[in-house]
């Protein structure tokens, strides 16, 4: 029997684990999967040790960054972004790549339109890396938004109603209003949103988070994580099994 894994801290409520274990029984296939709940990165050895049937790892947070001096080879998307979230593991070596990209990059194509050239990003943590790199791939210039204004990067009280109607895309990577806190949502000039707005939130619990409803409420179209997720995860499994 084959195994993978998911490796961060605390994990709770799992999306890979649910995922892969329904893809598992649905498919027929000899295979396992497993939470690794580590509490430090410097534990990954030693679960790598007592599992030696692991063939993947899905990476989450805190880990994506603190993994990477585990890893012996690395795909060029990791080296720019600075950020894994899915290890091949083979013959002992650990292969590190980042399906973010590709799942985010599909999703967002569905609603995506020519007109979408600027962009906003909410939050500056491991999953606004992903999608930054994306939007360079795509030529679409972006604005980094977090609570502290830094280099490259302002912050939500510099948001001006003005600068929300001249970026017409704009996307949530910080966790907010994330399950439990459903009732919270990016401070931002919602007011500046109109039917020409694409909000994309990497949140996928709740379904439709308050940004996503605040933005819908004014028109725009809004997509929420669920399909990145499944992406990701299916471009994780291709390359655990190439």
């Amino acid at each position: 029997m084959k195994w993978y894994g998911l490796i961060g801290y605390p994990l709770g409520h799992s999306f890979s684990k649910k995922y892969f274990t329904q893809k598992f029984e649905r498919e027929r296939l000899d295979c396992r999967f497993e939470n690794f709940p580590i509490e430090n990165i410097d534990l990954l050895p030693e679960v790598l040790q007592n599992n030696p049937s692991l063939r993947g790892l899905c990476v989450t947070i805190p880990y994506k960054q603190r993994v990477i001096p585990y890893l012996h080879e690395v795909y060029p998307e990791v080296q720019e972004i600075g950020a894994c979230n899915s290890i091949r593991i083979s013959n002992g070596r650990l292969t590190g790549f980042n399906t973010d990209v590709i799942g985010f990059k599909e999703s967002l194509a569905v609603q995506l339109r020519p007109y979408h050239t600027k962009a906003l990003i909410l939050g500056t943590g491991g999953a606004s890396r992903a999608v930054e790199y994306v939007l360079r791939q795509l030529g679409i210039s972006f604005l980094l938004v977090s609570r502290n204004a830094k280099a490259g990067c302002i912050s939500y009280d510099m948001l001006s109603e003005e600068m929300i109607k001249s970026h017409l895309l704009i996307i949530n990577a910080s966790p907010v209003g994330t399950f439990p806190n459903v009732d919270q949502c990016p401070a931002i000039p919602y007011e500046g949103i109109g039917n020409r707005h694409f909000l994309f939130d990497l949140v996928y619990n709740p379904e439709e988070t308050l940004f996503l409803k605040k933005g819908a409420a004014r028109g725009a179209a809004v997509q929420n994580g669920y399909d990145m997720l499944v992406g990701q995860a299916e471009a994780s499994w291709k390359l655990w099994n190439r």
